[in-house]
């Protein structure tokens, strides 16, 4: 039977001149190219007519993401091995195929230990090859790569600075501060300072585990300029990805988990992040307590790569390439320990805005929202409702501050003018101390 022929060894596609990463999967010519076992193959296409019914080759062959021709001769291999019939033609060279007794209690038997019937999933070691191809370390920060990256934010020249060497470093930094200073706005940023394009699978095989990795939630697919190249349908050319998670981050997230309603297994975030950046909003605010945090990163973070438990019980090394960024509020000696601290190199500040830089994002602020900023009025803002009652100036009140003064002229029928009283009314609105 097909299940019985022997399985190749992984072939990890290769890059060519296609792809600006300097990675490429390149279609494969054969099943033994998927670097599959065939037993795997066959699973998933028993799977697919267990679950939809009759199906036809091409659909089969949209569903598995793997060339029309390759699973069509599989499937006559199917039906000779009497796990596969024909019910009628569907079109040229192809039929409706269903399964027969054979085939239904085979495919029972393989929906019982994986309910997942998606694409075909890559093998460890070709998303291995694909990380390390395609790596970060490889990327070269420069000044000017890092300015358009942070471009339309205030960044002091010393910020910029220790930004630049955090992100040469592909390693881990703290971005505090005090709340409304931007810090994930920059953290958020940073990834693209690495260039754009990424290929990841969509699906990987992990410890005998189909776990499925890209996330439309998280993952942005990159459209091509023009006919696309012919390459390798389970992959998917993405944008350099920005992992967000916050307070609700817990343990769990950082394994293996299966999602209950489709029975899939999840990758973990950090998984999800690679080849970009991991931002922990928050630090210090999670279910979890930042020494638990750190204890589990804290070998992934100084080596590169990371074990994840299977339900089956194999522990797999996986890939760790990615800017952890941990940004908080608090102060990080306040949050984790002397010999934490040391393995995280990087502490930058983001601090407050000067009452000058202040009064220019006001001046840069307004046109872009519509508004026309009256003479004096930045300068009465900060004088009378900043600095003379010892409110601290954030990176974020001249936005929110011009937007009460947008919403409440749109209401009232005013004219689109940040005046001195405009503003009185919008601090009054804003403040809870007034």
């Amino acid at each position: 039977m097909p299940a019985a022929l022997e399985s190749p060894p992984p072939a990890p596609p290769r890059a060519t001149a296609e792809s600006s990463s300097g990675y490429f999967p390149e279609r494969p010519e054969s099943l033994e190219a998927t670097g599959l076992p065939l037993a795997e193959i066959e699973a998933l296409v028993l799977k697919i007519l267990l679950n939809r019914g009759a199906t036809s080759g091409r659909d089969v062959a949209r569903r598995i993401r793997l060339p029309g021709g390759l699973i069509a001769g599989y499937l006559r291999e199917l039906k000779k091995a009497n796990l596969v019939t024909y019910r009628r033609n569907a079109g040229p060279d192809d039929y409706l195929h269903e399964l027969t007794d054979a085939g239904l209690e085979r495919a029972s038997r393989a929906h019982d230990r994986c309910r997942y019937d998606g694409c075909a999933p890559a093998p460890l070691e070709q998303y291995v090859a694909s990380v390390e191809a395609q790596t970060l370390r490889k990327q070269t920060i420069s000044r000017d790569r890092l300015r358009a990256a942070l471009e339309g934010l205030q960044i002091s020249a010393e910020t910029f600075s220790q930004l630049g060497a955090a992100l040469g470093s592909v390693g881990a930094l703290f971005l505090h501060g005090d709340p409304g200073n931007g810090k994930t706005t920059i953290a958020e940023r940073l990834t693209r300072a690495y260039g754009e394009e990424l290929w990841i699978p969509r699906a990987v095989r992990i410890g005998g585990e189909t776990v499925r990795l890209f996330d439309a939630a998280v993952h942005e697919e990159l459209p091509f300029d023009g006919k696309p190249p012919a390459y390798d349908d389970r992959w998917v050319r993405i944008r350099r990805p920005t992992v967000l998670v916050g307070g609700e981050l817990t343990l769990e997230h950082l394994e293996l988990s299966m999602n209950p309603v489709s029975g899939v297994m999840e990758a973990p975030v950090q998984l999800k992040a690679n080849g970009g950046t991991l931002v922990v909003d928050d630090f210090g605010r999670q279910r979890i307590d930042p020494d638990g945090l750190l204890n589990r990163w804290i070998v992934p973070l100084e080596r590169g790569y990371d074990f994840l438990n299977t339900p089956g019980g194999k522990k797999a090394r996986v890939p760790f390439d990615l800017l952890t960024v941990f940004a908080t509020n608090l102060r990080p000696a306040d949050l984790v320990d002397e010999a934490f601290l040391r393995r995280i190199p990087f502490k930058v500040r983001v601090g407050d805005p000067s009452p000058a830089e202040f009064r220019s994002i006001l001046h840069a602020l307004a046109p872009t929202l519509g508004l026309t900023l009256d003479a004096g009025a930045a300068e009465a803002l900060v004088t009378e409702h900043f600095l003379n009652v010892d409110r601290p100036l954030r990176f974020c009140h001249p936005r929110d501050l011009l937007l009460q003064v947008k919403r409440r002229a749109a209401f009232e029928g005013l004219p689109p003018v940040a005046t001195t009283e405009a503003f009185a009314v919008a601090v009054r609105n804003y403040f809870a101390d007034l």
